[in-house]
């Protein structure tokens, strides 16, 4: 039995991550500051049923506490770190890029510290598809140059990625950083547009639609983004000398327009758009070259983005008591 540590483990990647490890007869670790970015009871939902199995361990505590981290390090024989905690959003880290330094830089720095000390060597880590910017090439490969951030939530993962290189080459860590493409599914932070738009159409509410809808995202639907993560945690045990950058995406952009007019069939309802101009540190598109992870890890993502907002739905309208 393989022992998986999963920062960030009440979140919508992290818990959906901790069911599919545990259904696969692992064991869990996971540790989370249930902050209040959004309604803590929703995490508390989402680890319910989790809570329940013996092979699911979780410390509540924040990753900028050296000593929780230390703690969970000492408690527990590690196989491989799954680092997702993280502040997230790029509108928010502009409003409060000091402590967005602080959780996802020092956070992360503690993390890989105490991996260091303790000898654990294999580390898969959430980055993100802010770290291109507004790069005019596409689709984004992970060897184009990403100095140029435009919001401090990019910045803080760009850093990461530099650090957790310096790890590996000075320390002999194994180590994948996952350039996530706008993940989406059942438990969405209520704070994403998906989300959100759900919730608006069922109240009969405006959507606000910044700028003219043209914008476009990568989606990735939870299930594929799960998939990739746990394909890259068995690369990393299983290689020695990984120090590898994928993006994780669906490879096929849907503009913002579009997204909207698929919630609200699958709503079956047609939505009352607002149009507000473009937000500072908005991206205009995002849109993954999966090759190098296909290659390196077999990822393949299997979920249409229609089919995947389906899911959603559904699962919304049993769960949207959790949002109100």
């Amino acid at each position: 039995m393989k022992i998986y540590f999963i920062t960030g483990g009440a979140g919508f990647i992290g818990s959906s991550l901790a069911e599919s490890l545990i259904k696969e007869g692992n064991k869990v670790v996971t540790i989370d500051n249930f902050c209040n970015f959004y309604n803590p009871k929703i995490k508390e939902n989402n680890i319910k049923v989790l809570e329940k199995n013996e092979t699911f361990k979780i410390y509540r505590a924040d990753i900028r506490d050296r000593q929780s981290i230390k703690k969970i390090f000492d408690e527990n024989k590690i196989d491989v770190v799954m680092h997702l905690a993280a502040m997230a959003g790029v509108r928010p880290s502009i409003e409060n890029p000091v402590l967005y330094q602080e959780v996802n830089c020092m956070g992360t720095q503690n993390i890989v510290e105490e991996m260091k000390e303790h000898n654990v060597k294999n580390l898969v880590m959430a980055s993100s598809s802010s770290v291109y910017g507004n790069c005019k090439e596409v689709p984004f490969r992970e060897e184009m140059i990403v100095d140029f951030a435009i919001s401090p939530y990019a910045a803080t993962k760009k850093a990461n990625e530099v650090m957790t290189h310096v790890y590996h080459k000075l320390f002999d860590m194994n180590i994948i950083m996952l350039r996530f493409f706008t993940v989406y599914g059942p438990k969405q932070r209520p704070d994403l547009a998906i989300n959100k738009f759900t919730r608006l159409m069922l109240e009969d509410k405006e959507i606000p639609m910044f700028g003219d809808g043209s914008t476009s995202r990568d989606y990735t639907y939870i299930d594929d983004i799960v998939d990739g993560i746990k394909k890259s945690c068995d690369y990393v045990m299983e290689n020695k000398d990984v120090y590898e950058i994928l993006n994780l995406g669906n490879s096929s952009p849907v503009t913002l327009k579009e997204m909207i007019n698929t919630i609200g069939q699958a709503l079956n309802i047609e939505p009352k758009i607002k149009q507000l101009p473009m937000q500072p540190g908005d991206v205009e598109r995002t849109y993954a070259d999966v090759s190098k992870a296909k290659k390196l890890i077999g990822y393949k993502p299997k979920t249409t983005f229609k089919e995947g907002i389906q899911n959603f739905v559904n699962w919304y309208k049993e769960n949207q008591d959790l949002y109100k």
